[in-house]
């Protein structure tokens, strides 16, 4: 499913405009972008939960020469699912 079919089914669910719902979505991913990178977390119960983690720096490798590479330090996006997820999951 991509984005647009998403914005279809909101739109059918919860009879909604396609336009509607786009905005509705698009509001909803930028409050948990937004929450995520000021370093709040989102928790959705029985969804899941967003937030930011810490990468801690490395060493990797050029796939193409074998060359030893250092990877920096960053933060990045994380997301666990919550237990009425997996187990929707799990069913199928």
């Amino acid at each position: 499913m991509n984005k647009s079919e998403l914005i279809d089914a909101i739109a059918a669910e919860a009879d909604l405009t396609k336009v509607d719902a786009a905005k509705a979505l698009d509001a909803v991913l930028g409050a948990i972008v937004g929450a995520v990178a000021s370093g709040d977390s989102v928790s959705l119960i029985g969804f899941g939960s967003f937030k930011a983690s810490a990468r801690a720096a490395r060493e990797g490798k050029n796939p193409k020469t074998g060359e030893k590479l250092s990877i920096a330090a960053t933060t990045v996006p994380k997301f666990t699912a919550g237990a009425n997820f997996k187990a929707a999951v799990a069913k199928q």
